[in-house]
């Protein structure tokens, strides 16, 4: 049975409060399980996303309208009157006074008929008099934080890195609705073969901007397309898409992606190898092994090798200097996959930077030793902090002589990204709002 599209929301919302579950794969499950209709997917996504983006602004406006303070009422209302100031403020489509009617249905069938008075006077209250404005706010860094939503401590780290403008255009594009973008199986078929076939199914996509592998979707869904289950395809960033082509991986050499799963960089490696060679893909967790294993299967690569375990365990079992190329796509904070997963803001912590960055050290000293004299190791991660990136290899560097930048990068890489403002030489930082794609970090470097 379908149920009411803001219930679902609701639902999702507070589930992603409670159990710090992720919002995008509770969306996609409730999709998938068919809860609500297919006219409302658009909505449910743009409610989810958005209350969960916005979450600082919205408390913001709301807490001059609760006299007794946010705390004070149980947090599926607090929740509840967010998502409805979500719809009146950033939502122009819906009036205001189906948001009000929607919001006091829900709370008097989740609650009673005072709970729904409550949700009530507090919409009206807001749709008379109009939400507060920032302009109280006069330490820059709290007005951005409230204004945009980011947490302080981000807005602080890439005001004192980037500056003001570059990071309220980061902020901006963020918040943004992601792009569904798919990278094309160039062994099976072309960019233009594949429009084609998509439209036959009623998916409209166009070529991307930054990836000579990429389309954009425009109008429907192509993970339910014949196209799909055939292995024409796979879903991936764009920006995400540049880090096989940096490592220029050759067919018949032996290739290494450390940190694997769920499979995307290695499946793409594969495909520039022309599915010959070896390709040893390693994940931590077996669970997600299966995951490169099952992608590999639908795009028909036989030659990767996926094993679960420590890449710090296996370079201490494997012999030294046996890889021709390396990539290390290492964990990181995601800071820049934030439009994809807004939950990231407020999950993550300004001391798991240091954490994070201690173990990318470590898994970066330990995949050195396997590449071959003369090979190339690609160092990337989708996060566009310093301390996880430039500062990473700029130690590493500094303590191994025997690796240096490599130079020829932006042979390999579209020209446009060689005009960027984080492009330098051997290294690209990818912001956002560059491409209005993910904040990528990709460093390139040869063993001598």
């Amino acid at each position: 049975m379908k149920k009411d599209v803001r219930e679902v929301a609701l639902n999702i919302l507070m589930q992603v409060e409670d159990k710090k579950a992720y919002s995008n794969l509770l969306l996609n499950q409730t999709i998938k399980n068919g809860h609500v209709d297919k006219k409302d997917i658009g909505l449910l996504t743009e409610l989810v996303y958005g209350t969960i983006q916005r979450k600082l602004s919205l408390t913001f406006f709301l807490t001059p309208f609760v006299k007794k303070g946010l705390e004070s009422l149980e947090p599926w209302v607090t929740t509840l009157l967010k998502m409805s100031l979500y719809q009146f403020v950033y939502l122009e489509r819906i009036p205001d006074r189906a948001i009000i009617h929607e919001a006091v249905t829900i709370a008097k069938k989740r609650g009673h008929e005072g709970t729904g008075s409550l949700v009530n006077g507090v919409l009206r209250s807001i749709q008379r008099d109009g939400v507060p404005t920032f302009d109280s706010l006069k330490n820059q860094t709290k007005r951005l934080a409230f204004e945009y939503s980011f947490p302080k401590w981000m807005v602080r780290r890439w005001l004192e890195v980037y500056g003001e403008q570059a990071t309220i255009e980061m902020m901006v594009t963020s918040l943004k609705p992601p792009v569904i973008t798919i990278r094309v199986n160039q062994l099976i078929t072309t960019p233009i073969e594949l429009i084609t076939l998509l439209e036959q199914e009623g998916v409209k996509a166009v070529n991307g901007t930054l990836s000579p592998d990429a389309l954009v979707i425009k109008e429907g869904n192509p993970f339910t397309t014949k196209a799909f289950e055939q292995g024409l395809f796979t879903a991936q960033d764009e920006s995400s898409m540049l880090v096989a082509r940096a490592l220029g991986p050759l067919p018949n050499e032996k290739v290494l992606d450390s940190c694997a799963a769920p499979g995307g960089k290695s499946t793409h490696l594969a495909e520039q190898m022309n599915n010959q060679g070896m390709l040893v893909s390693i994940d931590l967790h077996e669970h997600k092994v299966k995951l490169i294993q099952d992608q590999a299967k639908r795009l028909g690569l036989t030659m990767i090798e996926a094993k679960s375990g420590d890449v710090r365990t296996f370079s201490s079992e494997t012999e030294h200097e046996s890889f021709d190329k390396i990539l290390l796509d290492a964990p990181c904070s995601g800071l820049g996959v934030i439009r994809r997963k807004p939950d990231i803001k407020w999950l993550k912590q300004e001391s798991d930077i240091k954490d994070i960055a201690a173990l990318q050290k470590s898994l970066l000293e330990a995949v050195a030793p396997l590449l071959k004299k003369g090979g190339r190791l690609v160092y990337s991660t989708c996060t566009i902090d310093k301390e996880e990136n430039e500062a990473i290899v700029e130690q590493f560097l500094q303590t191994h002589p025997e690796f240096q930048w490599d130079k020829s990068l932006s042979e390999r890489l579209p020209h446009q990204v060689s005009n960027v403002k984080g492009f330098a030489e051997g290294s690209v930082t990818i912001l956002p709002q560059d491409f209005e794609t993910d904040g990528f970090y990709i460093a390139c470097l040869m063993k001598q």
